[in-house]
C-alpha cells in the first residue's frame, strides 16, 4: 500500500485508535478504575500498536508526533465511562468494531513496515502486532490472561490480513484492492471465530491427546 493516499491511512489508523480506545474504556470500566484510569487505559490500548511497530521499525512513532491519535484514544476513554451502560447494551456491535479496528491495524502496520523496506516476514509481523499489541496490554494491565492467549481467533486474522498485503506488494501489485481485501478477510475470520467459537486447540488439549496416544 505505499503510495497510496496518506490522508486515507491516517484516517483508517484514527478510526482503529478510537475503536481500540473505546474497548481499553470499557475494560476500564469492568475493572472498576477510576476516570484517569479508564482514559489512560484508554490510550494506551488505542496507540500501543502502532507505538510498538514504529520502535520496532526504529522511527520516532508517529502516536506521539501527531496529538490527533492522543486525542482520538483519549476521547474514547472519556467516552466508554458516560456511555458505559449505553455501549454495554450494543457488546455485540463493539464486538464486531473490534473486529475491524483488527483488519485496519494489520493493514497500516503492514504498510507502514513496506513503506520502511523491510523484509517480507518483518512486514507480515510488524502488521500483526500493530493490531494485537494494544488488546494484549489492555488485558494485562487489568490482569487478564490475553485475549491473544487464551483461544479463538484473534493473532491468526491479523497476521492472514498482513500477510495478503505484503504478498501482494511484493508481487508487484500496488493497488489497494489487497488492502482492502486483507482487512476484509482478517476482519471475516475474527467475526467467524466469535461467533462459531473456532481457534487452534490449548495446549492442554493437545498435552491431554499425546498421553492419551
Amino acid at each position: 500500500m505505499p503510495g497510496v493516499n496518506a490522508t486515507l491511512v491516517l484516517v483508517l489508523s484514527l478510526i482503529g485508535v478510537f475503536v481500540f480506545g473505546l474497548s481499553g474504556g470499557m475494560a476500564g470500566v469492568r475493572a472498576q478504575l477510576d476516570l484517569f484510569g479508564a482514559m489512560l487505559l484508554a490510550v494506551v490500548v488505542g496507540i500501543a500498536g502502532g507505538t510498538i511497530r514504529d520502535v520496532l521499525i526504529g522511527i520516532p512513532p508517529a502516536t506521539f508526533r501527531d496529538w490527533r491519535y492522543l486525542a482520538v484514544a483519549g476521547g474514547a476513554g472519556l467516552i466508554a465511562p458516560f456511555a458505559h451502560p449505553a455501549i454495554a447494551r450494543l457488546q455485540r456491535w463493539i464486538d464486531v468494531l473490534d473486529a475491524a479496528g483488527l483488519g485496519l491495524f494489520c493493514v497500516v502496520g503492514a504498510d507502514t513496515a513496506l513503506a520502511h523496506h523491510l523484509g517480507f516476514a518483518d512486514c507480515v509481523i510488524l502488521g500483526m502486532i500493530t493490531a494485537i499489541g494494544g488488546g494484549i496490554l489492555r488485558d494485562v494491565l487489568v490482569r487478564e490472561v490475553p485475549a491473544i492467549l487464551r483461544g479463538g481467533f484473534y493473532a491468526i486474522p491479523a497476521l492472514c490480513g498482513a500477510l495478503i498485503v505484503v504478498t501482494a506488494y511484493r508481487a508487484g501489485s500496488h493497488s489497494i484492492a489487497f488492502p482492502i481485501v486483507g482487512a476484509v478477510v482478517c476482519f471475516l475470520m475474527r467475526i467467524a471465530g466469535m461467533r462459531y467459537g473456532l481457534g487452534l486447540p490449548s495446549a492442554a488439549e493437545v498435552a491431554d491427546r499425546g498421553l492419551r496416544r
